[in-house]
């Protein structure tokens, strides 16, 4: 393949003017309020389809050593890293019927991970596990998390499809009362939570989506019961029917091929075309990943974050297209930031992204044969403004008869639903079934949602001490004011491409606070200053990517169009030089956050997170 050139100065000043175009075709004023939650009258959506009626049970009013809220990996990761700890009773509360988080709910035709599984999947030296394929289907990714949770005996006091209420501290017992949907009310010493970012999907808000009268379902509950097949395809209950799929993001361009497959007709309903790069997906031997010595995984995740993380590397063990565009994810990841000649680096920067974005938008007019149907599906944006995709079939699906790609652009997103179908353009598609691949709301999961209050000492909750100071925390684990509870993901942390890796580095530092405390016989908690020190860091170093994200085409990286970043506010120098960081505090520091109890069980502090 010829590699593109870099463009001229005019080229580059077109390519600007092309790319404020078609996003001005694409912004709504009503931003992100287009999309409506799954909830009241649209509950049914978000319904668990693999776990049958909840089993009845009586409501638990005893006590654990720890309660960890989520059981996707996060949630697994805590669990098996506090087994390893010596801790002894840890129960995981989830609202799916079993361990595997996004991978338990996603089960859609075509799913695998676009992180080489190698580096994917966590704790492979651990369960002496080598996957299968390069980038692992959805379902050996969920059976590795029931794996893990099996070797660690996570089942024996789990609770599934029981959803946590609320958390409230005891000051007088130093415990934190965990309330559930289930009637269950016990008490557990330390809190972890891992809640995840992206869980609770969304529905475009289209007007008339209730008087559809064919059906519909969201990828994230996919209905085999009325398309038939596996993940694998097989979709036998698609022949002949029109179907339409709203969305073209990650999920989108790994379910089209398949009901392209087997559906009568297949209409994809598109706003913004995907970046789609090459996969090069492939079975893989142990002897294929080096996987012949003990900590062949850690080495492999660890080569991989540092190259993704910007840092030196003279080896790159993965070789895949995550690895080999680094340069262009510099606006994608904080760790990607760059001190000195911010004018310099913007301009060697675009001049690279337009040579990447080339060679994807030459890639299109290469595999589809329509030229029309090329145009639209060619992305006018910078690299990182939308997540990137992988596909070695998705670009082919369009090169058969029986789909038909329908454009929202112009008229930003589906117009109406009648009874008997959609309507764009003033032109009505006539459908059967109508598939949602539109994805998770950002930001309105787990403690930020609201959904689970978090109380603390006097009563405080967490959420309105941060709307008034905004979030505050050490390293983003722990606040001041709540005592014993341990948050796992990006908030004033890291994050990583390879999530499961961040997930797994933060499990072990949550396992090592409650070990350190319960040696000491203390509670964790940060001082204010404690706190006070590490915003200052984070302020410190904070790159500016409101300019690059106002740029971009509308999506939930930019809060759809409005320019801001839709993200937690993380530690600049990325996620490597932040576990590098966080082991040498475990070392040296973490008799600072150990408050001694007093004989009630606490630390006696008269200070609220609001003084």
């Amino acid at each position: 393949m010829t590699t593109p050139r870099a463009l001229s100065p005019e080229a580059l000043a077109d390519l600007r003017r092309r790319y404020r175009l078609e996003r001005e075709r694409r912004v709504r004023p009503d931003g992100a309020r287009q999309y409506v939650g799954a909830d009241a009258e649209f509950g049914y959506y978000a319904a668990d389809p693999y776990a049958g009626e909840r089993a009845r049970r009586e409501p638990l009013r005893d006590r654990v050593d720890v309660a960890v809220v989520g059981g996707g990996f996060g949630g697994i990761l805590a669990g098996a890293r506090l087994r390893e700890a010596g801790v002894g009773r840890v129960r995981i509360v989830e609202r799916g019927g079993d361990f595997g988080g996004t991978w338990y709910w996603n089960r859609y035709p075509g799913i695998h991970c676009d992180v080489e599984a190698h580096v994917y999947l966590p704790m492979l030296d651990e369960t002496g596990y080598v996957p299968e394929w390069k980038y692992a289907p959805g379902e050996e990714i969920r059976r590795h998390a029931v794996r893990i949770a099996e070797k660690f005996a996570l089942y024996d006091d789990a609770l599934f499809s029981t959803a946590v209420t609320s958390l409230t501290w005891d000051e007088p017992s130093g415990t934190w009362t965990v309330a559930t949907d289930r009637g269950d009310a016990f008490r557990a010493t330390y809190v972890i939570t891992a809640t995840g970012t992206l869980t609770e999907l969304k529905l475009p808000g289209i007007p008339g989506i209730e008087d559809f009268q064919g059906h519909t379902f969201h990828t994230s509950r996919w209905d085999y019961a009325y398309t038939g097949g596996t993940p694998d395809g097989g979709l036998t209950g698609l022949a002949g029917k029109r179907v339409g799929v709203v969305g073209t993001g990650a999920t989108g361009v790994q379910v089209i091929p398949k009901l392209a497959e087997d559906a009568g007709h297949l209409y994809v309903f598109q706003r913004t075309p995907s970046t789609v790069d090459v996969r090069d997906n492939c079975r893989t031997t142990a002897r294929d990943v080096g996987a012949d010595h003990d900590g062949w995984a850690r080495e492999r995740r660890d080569n991989f974050l540092r190259i993704v993380s910007g840092e030196p590397c003279e080896e790159d063990l993965v070789a895949d297209r995550w690895t080999s565009s680094a340069v262009l994810l510099e606006k994608l990841l904080p760790s990607f930031r760059r001190r000195g000649d911010r004018a310099a680096f913007e301009a060697a920067y675009e001049a690279a992204d337009a040579v990447k974005m080339n060679e994807i938008r030459a890639r299109v007019e290469r595999i589809v044969t329509d030229p029309d149907t090329a145009e639209k599906l060619k992305p006018w944006y910078r690299y990182a403004c939308k997540r990137p995709t992988f596909s070695d079939v998705y670009y082919e699906a369009f090169n058969r008869d029986n789909v038909t790609l329908v454009d929202t652009a112009d008229t930003h997103g589906i117009e109406r639903m009648t009874a008997h179908g959609v309507v764009v353009g003033g032109t009505e598609y006539p459908l059967d079934c109508l598939i949602f691949a539109t994805g998770f709301s950002v930001g309105v999961s787990g403690l930020h949602s609201g959904r689970l209050p978090v109380r603390g000492r006097d009563g405080v909750q967490l959420l309105d001490a941060w709307r008034r100071h905004g979030p505050r925390s050490l390293h983003g684990f722990t606040s001041h004011g709540f005592p014993n509870l341990v948050r796992l993901g990006a908030e004033q942390s890291a994050a990583s491409v390879n999530f499961t890796h961040v997930l797994d580095e933060h499990a072990v530092h949550a396992a090592a606070l409650v070990a350190a405390a319960e040696a000491a016989d203390a509670l964790v908690e940060p001082s204010r200053e404690a706190e006070d020190a590490w915003l200052a860091v984070l302020a410190e170093g904070a790159p500016d990517h409101a300019w690059f994200h106002a740029e971009c085409t509308p999506g939930y990286y930019n809060r759809e169009g409005s320019g801001r970043p839709n993200g937690p506010h993380a530690y600049p120098d990325g996620a490597y030089a932040f576990h590098e960081l966080l082991r040498r505090w475990r070392e040296e520091s973490v008799g600072e956050v150990l408050r001694p109890r007093n004989r009630q069980g606490t630390t006696g502090a008269d200070a609220s997170p609001d003084r």
